[in-house]
């Protein structure tokens, strides 16, 4: 089983920083893609980062560009976000999603497994 955990959310003042991790375990295929979400209330979810194993390929959302760098430790299969420059709009539930065999894409259906989520909350 397919399993995806979240960690590192929590409670920043704005211009501030928070790292993301994402722990992936019970998968088997060689290559996929592992995406960051994001949704905020009362909108769609957003698709913020991702790294295609495949040939190491990113991709970043213009709202984040410059300010997030995603990372994987293959050893741990675990990703990560590191999150500065935070601003009030990127508070969200931020969520890691993977899908086998597959480059990055933005469209949150093609995902089959999603973590739990982990709250960001920015303040002003």
């Amino acid at each position: 089983e397919v399993q995806l955990v979240e960690s590192g959310g929590g409670l920043v003042q704005a211009g501030g920083s928070l790292r993301l991790s994402c722990a992936a375990s019970g998968f088997t295929f060689r290559n996929y893609a592992i995406h960051w979400f994001r949704q905020a209330p009362g909108k769609e979810r957003e698709g913020v980062s991702c790294i295609a194993k495949h040939d190491g390929s990113t991709y970043y959302a213009d709202s984040v560009k410059g300010r997030f760098t995603m990372s994987s430790d293959n050893a741990k299969n675990t990703v990560y976000l590191q999150m500065s420059s935070l601003k009030p709009e990127d508070t969200a539930v931020y969520y890691c999603a993977l899908v086998g065999w597959m480059p990055c894409t933005t469209a949150a259906d093609e995902y089959d497994y999603w973590g739990q989520g982990t709250q960001v909350t920015v303040s002003s």
